[in-house]
This record gives structure tokens, sequence and C-alpha cells, in this order.
């Protein structure tokens, strides 16, 4: 019967939505980058689209910020005073030029660190929050780590080239892609971080009210391209120019990651790249809904239970690794629906070739053992592409069936004695 229901929902589930054709996922043809390292990813999936050096470590920069940033999101109030150390206070250039024993509210200080990429301002919040840098990289390494990076290591809050006992600060095209598509669809403060990374200039004085500030967002991607979100830009000498940004158009979320990409004079090589990037993914991929499959009840046996079998179906809600928030960003970053991978009624969505075709694979218990409640879990069917599950639906007991125990026996016993 096991094996039944598993051609079942591999057939049915599979004409349902008429996924066809097969592709190789490393086919893909040269874009001429500039960057040595690129990825463009699907926000909402997760899924790397392109890919050039994905997985190589290097250099990050002050892309570096965008785990500053939403770290003290999660972790401070905007109202949260940051007092200005020595240590801050001398940081290189780019830098606020904020004085030593001065004091700033963290919303502030978070509109100089993405808009202006001032590392003073960095290390003001790092020592807020983490109470050293030192402390503060911990917490960046531990973050990465729950969003799923391993190839990531953080040194500094501003991305400045610097080692310790743990390797230099670097991380992959990949894990930055991963960090910014957390940033924006997965964090609670997503909101929060779009806002602030999205504003075009912003005014502040320290809070004694003594000295005034003005900052202008430096990523000239959202002048330059329709639907762009948010971003940051990166360069220090080792590095290179490197960039990571997202955007939504026609309904797809795109993020673009790029690493070393070009050197003094080549600044514009990054919006070339990210141009490029942006255009493959618009034109070759299309969003594809991953909905529960629509199937009718079936049974399973059940072992030393009141009956021989329980029925079971397809549970409507995919299971996450994280929960999709509303960030009250919609189609081409106009306000109103979510960036969440959600499309309504229990589906996930994904973005694939028009040729690609969707694996499903069953994983169902051969029988049940009683008692079984009503709920419980029994298999699991997986959408994978490329080898990897983009959703995955419960199958599940629709009917509690109770152990045959010996009252349950004696009462059988009884009623037969009546017939």
């Amino acid at each position: 019967m096991a094996d039944g229901w598993k051609r079942i929902v591999a057939g049915l589930l599979a004409a349902a939505l008429l996924f066809f054709g097969t592709r190789n996922a490393n086919a893909q043809e040269d874009l001429g980058l500039y960057a040595r390292s690129a990825v463009l990813m699907d926000g909402e999936s997760g899924r790397v689209l392109y890919e050039k050096e994905a997985q190589t470590e290097l250099p990050m920069a002050s892309t570096t910020k965008i785990m500053t940033c939403i770290l003290a999101l999660e972790e401070a109030a905007p109202d949260t005073v940051c007092t200005v150390s020595e240590n801050a206070a001398s940081q290189p250039k780019v830098k606020l030029g904020m004085v030593q024993g001065d004091s700033f509210y963290l919303r502030d200080l978070l509109c100089s660190l993405m808009l202006e990429s001032h590392n003073d301002s960095a290390v003001c919040i790092a020592e807020t929050i983490g109470g050293s840098v030192e402390g503060f990289a911990a917490k960046m390494n531990e973050k990465a780590g729950e969003i799923g990076c391993t190839q990531t290591h953080y040194v500094t809050p501003n991305g400045l080239d610097a080692q310790n006992e743990g390797g230099e600060h670097h991380t992959t095209a990949r894990e930055l892609a991963l960090v910014m598509r957390y940033c924006l669809t997965q964090s609670p403060k997503a909101g929060e971080f779009l806002e602030i990374t999205r504003t075009p200039s912003c005014t502040f004085t320290n809070i004694a009210g003594s000295r005034s500030y003005g900052c202008t967002n430096h990523n000239a991607l959202l002048q330059i391209l329709d639907g762009a979100l948010s971003g940051k830009t990166g360069f220090t000498a080792k590095a290179g120019y490197c960039y990571v940004g997202a955007v939504k158009r026609d309904g797809k979320l795109l993020i673009v990651a790029l690493l070393a990409c070009g050197w003094p004079s080549h600044k514009g090589y990054k919006w070339v790249d990210t141009k490029k990037l942006v255009n493959y993914g618009l034109e070759n991929y299309e969003l594809r809904e991953l909905a529960a499959p629509k199937l009718g009840t079936t049974w399973l046996p059940v072992k030393d239970g009141q009956q021989e079998s329980a029925a079971i179906e397809v549970g409507a809600e995919a299971e996450r690794e994280s929960s999709d928030r509303d960030n009250g960003i919609g189609e081409d970053g106009g306000s109103g629906a979510a960036l969440s991978g959600e499309s309504g009624n229990g589906s996930r969505r994904i973005l694939m070739r028009p040729e690609e075709q969707i694996e499903i694979c069953v994983e169902l218990a051969d029988s049940l053992t009683a008692p079984v409640e009503k709920g419980y879990r029994v298999g699991t069917v997986q959408c994978k592409v490329d080898g990897n599950t983009y959703a995955l639906y419960p199958v599940i007991a629709t009917e509690k069936v109770p152990r045959r125990d010996y009252p349950y026996c004696f009462r059988t016993v009884v009623e037969l004695a009546k017939l």
C-alpha cells in the first residue's frame, strides 16, 4: 500500500503542476562579469540562479555592515544611547567624525552606517551592543551560523581588513547573498532594515544637540535600476569593490552579491555586473508555485489498532526553515504584500527556467502502530530542484486510531456473543 501511495503522489503531483523537461543546473552562459566571485539568488527560495566562484572565500569590505545593521536592530531599541569611545573615534575614513565621550541614538548611527558607510559609527554600535568589538564580532559569527553560513568569519563590524585567531575577515558571494536574504525576508526587523537602507538622506545631531550631521545614500542602484530595494557597497585595497543588493520586479525578488569587482579606477564595474545579473534573472526565470498536492484520502495499515488502517492525507501547509515575514514591501518595491516566499493557500514560490522539472520525493511509513493520534505525521512530500528541497509538506493521519487493548477486546467478544 505504501508503494502504491508513493506512486499516486508522485504521478498526480507531477501531472497537476505540469512540469516537464530536464536541465543541468550547472549549465549557464558566461555573462562576462568583472567580479571574481558573484551570485544571483532567488530571494524567496534561496536558490542560486547564477554563480561564478560562488564559494571562494574573499574579503567583503563594507558589505559587512548589513550584518552589523540587522544585528543591532534585533538586539537593541532605536533610542539606545551609544557613547563614543577612543577606539571608535580613532577609526580611519570613511567616518562620521564623532568625538570621544559624545553620545548618539542608535537609530541615527544606523543611518550613518548604511548610507555613508562610516567606520566609526560601526565601532560605536558594536561596542554598545557587544561590549567590545570582539564581543560584537562573536555575535555576528553566531548569527551567521544561524542563517546557514559556514564559510563566513567576522572580525570587525565595519569590514576593514583584519584577522584574529579564527582567521581573516571573509565571506563568499553565496553567503553574502544569504545574509542579505535574511535581512530582507526572514529577520523580525526586516521592515526596519529596508526602511533604513532605502532612505535617500538623513540629518541628525548628537544627543546634546551641539553637533549636526548629514548623510546621503551611496547605493546608486536605487536610482539607476527599476525595482531596486536595498544594497550596500564596499571597498578596501585588499577586497576591491564589493556589492550586495536586491531588486524586486515582475514579482521576482533577485539578490546580487559581488566580491572583488575591480579596483580603482573601475568603481562602476559593480553596477555593470549587477545589471547583467538582474537582467539574466528577469529574462530566464519565471515564478512557479510549489503548492500542496490536491489528493484524496488514502490509508495506511495500523498494527494493534481498533481498526486495520488509518486515513492519511497531505497537509496543506509547507514546513519552513524559518518564518517568512511581512515587511510591507510588495510588487516592484511598492507597499502592500510581503517579500516572503508564500503565495497563499499553503504554497511556496521558486524561480525556475520554463523547461525545468521539479522532482517529487515521497517518504512514507510502511505501516503505523496504534495508538495513532489525529494529525500525527506519517511521512513527507518533498519538492526538489537540483537535488535541493524547496517545499516540504507533511503527510498526516486524519483520524484517531486507539490501541486494541484488553477492554476493547472484551467489548468486542461481548458484542459478538450477542449476534
